[in-house]
Parts: C-alpha cells; structure tokens; sequence
C-alpha cells in the first residue's frame, strides 16, 4: 500500500479523536461539578444543623423564648434546609440533639447534617 493511499484511509481520524477528548473532557467536568454541588449541599446542611442545634439549646435552657424543638425548625427553615429530628437529652432536658435534610440535584441523595448542643458537662 502506498503511503499516498494510507493518508486517504486515515483521513478525518483526528476529527473522531478530538471529539473524544472533548466528550471525555465534558464529562469530567460534569462529575466535578456534581462533586462540588454535593459537597456544598453537605456544608450548608451541616452549618443549619449546627446553628439549629445552638438555638434549641439556648431556647432549652430559657436564654430564648419558645419550643426548643420550633426554635430549631424555625432556624433550619431560615437556613433553606428541613429538620429531620430533634430531641432532648440530659437532665434538664437542655442538650437538644437535631438531624437537618437538604434536597440538592436530583441525581445525588440528599444531604444531612447531625448537631448537639447544650451547656458543657461539669
């Protein structure tokens, strides 16, 4: 076979071998991106679960006024997230434990956050 006519088969492969990379590109740049969205999602669930936890406890011990379990869904909401559960322990009732949700891409699993808060054990 001539080299002539081996250039005319291998016309247009490094078309199809650059379009390749391209897809491969886009789609690592894809995963990233859902990467970084989940990772978000998990801090803001996690800081709302923390902020919750910090108010309940305040509301347990009566430095804020209310349901400690309301104040904890009244500062998860503000936060764009859900309370999953909240519950007292210790024994006054002042450590509150809360569990918050957060729905992000519909492709990842939602994520959570855990907190517990109350005064230190002495």
């Amino acid at each position: 076979m001539s080299p002539a006519h081996r250039a005319q088969g291998e016309r247009g492969a490094g078309t199809i071998l650059m379009a390749g990379l391209g897809m491969a590109m886009l789609l690592l740049i894809a995963a990233t991106l859902l990467l970084i969205q989940a990772s978000v999602a998990a801090s803001r669930a996690s800081t709302a679960a923390d902020l919750s936890a910090l108010a309940a406890a305040d509301a347990a011990r009566g430095l804020k006024d209310g349901d400690p379990c309301e104040v904890a869904a009244a500062t998860a909401v503000r936060h764009q997230v859900q309370l999953v559960d909240c519950i007292r322990t210790g024994p006054q009732g002042y450590i509150v434990e809360v569990h918050t949700s957060l729905e992000s891409v519909p492709v990842l699993p939602a994520a959570t956050g855990r907190a517990r808060a109350g005064p230190p054990s002495g």
